[in-house]
C-alpha cells in the first residue's frame, strides 16, 4: 500500500499539470487576497484578517480537486492497468485508500504555502499578532476536512467514468451540490421545521462552524461520515467488476 501511495505522489509530481494546479490554486487565492479589489482585498479592507482565503479556497477546491482527482480510476481503466492493479496482493480497500491518502497529500502541499499569508497577515497587524489565532486554525482545520470530502468525491466520480473530463465535470457538480447544494434547497422554506435538519446534510454548515475555531466533534464526525460514503461507493463500483 505504502509503495501505491508513493507511487500516485510521485507519477503527480512528475506531471505539469501538477504543478499547474498547485499553482494555480496559489494564484487565484493571491489575486483575491490582495490584487482584486472589493471587500475581500485585505490591503483595502484594513483588517488583519484570512476571511478571504477561507471564502474563497472551498470553491477553488471544487475545481482543484477533481483535477487532481480525475484521473486515479479513469485512466486506469481507460489505459486497461486497471485490472493489472486488481490481480495484484492488494485488497480494494488498500487500492482506493492509497490514491485517497496520495490526493490529500496533494491537497495538504498546496495548502502549506498559504501560511506564508497567514504570516503577512500576522505581521500586519496592529499591534503585530493582533489576529484571532484560533479561528484562523480553525478554519485551517475545516479547510482539511473539506478538502477530505472533495477528495473522496473526486476519487468516486472518476471510479464510474473512463473519461477524466467526464470525471471531473461529475465531480465538481457533486462538490458543489454536497458544499451549498442542501442551503439552496432550505432557501425555498419548502419543508418547515424540517430545514434545519436539511441544512446539516450539506458540508458549508459544518465548515462554518469549524472556521469558528471551535472543534466540534459533531462537524468532525460529519466529515469522517461523508469521506466514508463515498469511499464505500466507490469501493462497491471496483467490486461490481468482479461481479
Amino acid at each position: 500500500m505504502i509503495t501505491l501511495l508513493k507511487k500516485e505522489i510521485s507519477e503527480f509530481l512528475s506531471s505539469l499539470i501538477g504543478y499547474i494546479v498547485i499553482g494555480v490554486f496559489l494564484t487565484a487565492i493571491g489575486l483575491f487576497m490582495w490584487v482584486f479589489p472589493g471587500a475581500n482585498n485585505i490591503i483595502e479592507s484594513g483588517y488583519a484578517t484570512l476571511d478571504t482565503l477561507f471564502v474563497v479556497a472551498p470553491w477553488v477546491y471544487m475545481f482543484l480537486i477533481p483535477a487532481i482527482t480525475m484521473k486515479s480510476f479513469s485512466e486506469e481503466k481507460r489505459t486497461g492497468t486497471l485490472e493489472l492493479l486488481l490481480t495484484k496482493p492488494l485488497k480494494d480497500w488498500q487500492i482506493i485508500l492509497s490514491k485517497y491518502l496520495a490526493g490529500l497529500l496533494l491537497v495538504g502541499v498546496a495548502l502549506i504555502p498559504t501560511l506564508v499569508y497567514y504570516f503577512t497577515v500576522y505581521n500586519l497587524a496592529l499591534p503585530v499578532g493582533n489576529i484571532d489565532v484560533g479561528a484562523i486554525w480553525g478554519s485551517y482545520i475545516g479547510l482539511f476536512f473539506l478538502a477530505g470530502g472533495f477528495v473522496s468525491i473526486g476519487l468516486f466520480s472518476s471510479a464510474i467514468s473512463d473519461n477524466q473530463i467526464v470525471a471531473f465535470i461529475i465531480a465538481v457538480f457533486l462538490s458543489f451540490f454536497f458544499y451549498t447544494g442542501f442551503d439552496q434547497i432550505t432557501s425555498f422554506a419548502l419543508f418547515g421545521t424540517l430545514d434545519s435538519y436539511i441544512i446539516r446534510l450539506g458540508i458549508n454548515s459544518h465548515y462554518l462552524s469549524l472556521s469558528r475555531g471551535v472543534i466540534d466533534s459533531r462537524d468532525v464526525l460529519y466529515f469522517f461520515s461523508l469521506v466514508a460514503f463515498f469511499l464505500l461507493l466507490t469501493h462497491l463500483k471496483l467490486a461490481s467488476r468482479k461481479w
